[in-house]
């Protein structure tokens, strides 16, 4: 079973998991699609987006250094934050909003070690869906087999910083004087 799992809040993904994070960034992005036109709900827009990602940013200090008495002040300014009534009604329903998924969004609070995005997730799935889009589908299913495996292949070597092209022509080839993948990932994993 899963124990712990950082999603957008789609509703799927509630219920799979002991503890459930949501992701900072996707819940910015709810802000991001308020379009006011009255500039004094533009600027009250701008001013709680800055005292967003400023606290935001004090989540991403304490996960580097966490602290039961930050965890506790963290918790605090959240309701503060998320209590504030600016006069733009879609604003202020916004920020309500995101005060409802105070569990999900502080779970960094509990658990340190959970991140406050998922974006890395979806950015590597990306390139899946660009591909599937461009080339639309394959005929078999050896050809999707082999699609994913070259996804995967050149997807994991771009996170590595090693040349998806040397590393595929390495081993095509038959040379093998590169190392494998696994052991690249093996390598780093033990030096964090």
């Amino acid at each position: 079973m899963v124990t712990t799992l950082l999603s957008d809040d789609a509703p799927q993904f509630k219920q799979i998991a002991h503890h459930h994070a949501l992701c900072w960034i996707h819940d910015g992005r709810n802000y991001k699609k308020l379009r006011p036109i009255v500039p004094y709900h533009k600027e009250k827009l701008e001013a709680f987006l800055d005292r967003y990602w400023d606290y935001y940013g004090k989540l991403c200090e304490f996960k580097i250094k966490p602290d039961a008495e930050v965890a506790e002040q963290l918790s605090a300014e959240f309701d503060q934050l998320f209590t504030t009534i600016t006069g733009y009604e879609q604003l202020d329903e916004r920020i309500s909003k995101t005060k409802e998924k105070k569990e999900h969004l502080l779970k960094v609070l509990l658990l340190p070690e959970v991140p406050l995005h998922n974006n890395a997730a979806e950015l590597a799935a990306r390139a899946k869906v660009r591909k599937r889009d461009v080339s639309l589908q394959t005929i078999t299913e050896e050809g999707t087999k082999a699609n994913d495996t070259f996804m995967t292949i050149v997807q994991t070597a771009k996170k590595l910083s090693v040349s998806a092209y040397q590393y595929i022509w390495d081993r095509v080839s038959n040379k093998f004087e590169m190392p494998s993948l696994a052991q690249i990932i093996r390598e780093k994993s033990s030096l964090s």
